[in-house]
């Protein structure tokens, strides 16, 4: 099973292309200058990706839509 659910983070994100292009580019981040947002035992996930999800998931991440 997927934590967090990504039914809940595209309700937050509304796109899942986004959703994919955010993620991505926030773990690439994360794994070049190793800077994370929560204390590293809060994670659930280990990897980047999931890392990233759970971030948005918690409001740590803010999605703007440009017009």
């Amino acid at each position: 099973m997927i934590y967090p659910s990504i039914d809940k983070i595209l309700q937050i994100v509304g796109s899942k292309y986004i959703l994919i292009q955010v993620a991505a580019e926030r773990s690439k981040q994360m794994n070049a200058t190793g800077h994370l947002q929560m204390k590293e035992n809060e994670y659930i996930c280990k990897r980047g990706i999931g890392r990233t999800l759970e971030e948005i998931d918690k409001g740590l991440i803010k999605i703007e839509k440009v017009d």
